[in-house]
């Protein structure tokens, strides 16, 4: 019946996926500005991995050819594999922390210490310790979440491909 569902509304699930993405990184922004939590190198990464989810997703919803559907679809869950992938790692690092955490330096040393053309990129590399866990729900942190969501993104992406590919022509 779950399966059913995949063959009728391939599109709306795209949209679902696009759109959640574009919430994930509003909370992300949210966290950052309002509640004052920096992200680190490795929660940049995570936040590109989501943008490049969103389009993906909303790009492959609008094409209508079955061929565009089924790259699209691998392509989200390939780029959701590597956000996984990352968000994973920062979870190990946050479980198993090593005795010193190097993730980026501060945003005042790096403006006191280098040029302005230098110090704006290593701005948006973000500069909060990736092993610090600032903010849980569930017992989960941020990296955790962003994990969950990654692989079910993923998997998703990986069913509506496989779905698309055994649909006849």
């Amino acid at each position: 019946m779950v399966l059913n569902w995949f063959d009728a509304a391939p599109r709306r699930l795209l949209g679902l996926v696009a759109a959640a993405c574009v919430a994930m990184l509003a909370f992300g922004l949210y966290l950052q500005h309002v509640v004052g939590l920096e992200p680190c190198p490795m929660c940049i990464v995570q936040r590109y991995a989501l943008i490049l989810v969103a389009v993906v997703a909303g790009a492959t919803a609008a094409v209508r050819s079955r061929t565009g559907r089924i790259v699209g679809s691998a392509l989200l869950a390939i780029i959701a594999g590597l956000g996984a992938f990352v968000a994973a790692r920062q979870s190990w690092l946050q479980w198993n922390p090593p005795e010193i955490a190097s993730c980026g330096r501060d945003l005042y040393g790096m403006i006191e210490t280098f040029p302005l053309k230098r110090a704006i990129p290593m701005i948006f590399r973000g500069s909060g310790d990736c092993t610090k866990i600032d903010w849980t729900f569930l017992g989960l942190s941020i990296a955790n979440w962003s994990f969950l969501g990654f692989v079910f993104f993923a998997l998703l992406g990986l069913v509506l491909a496989a779905r698309q590919l055994r649909r006849p022509r």
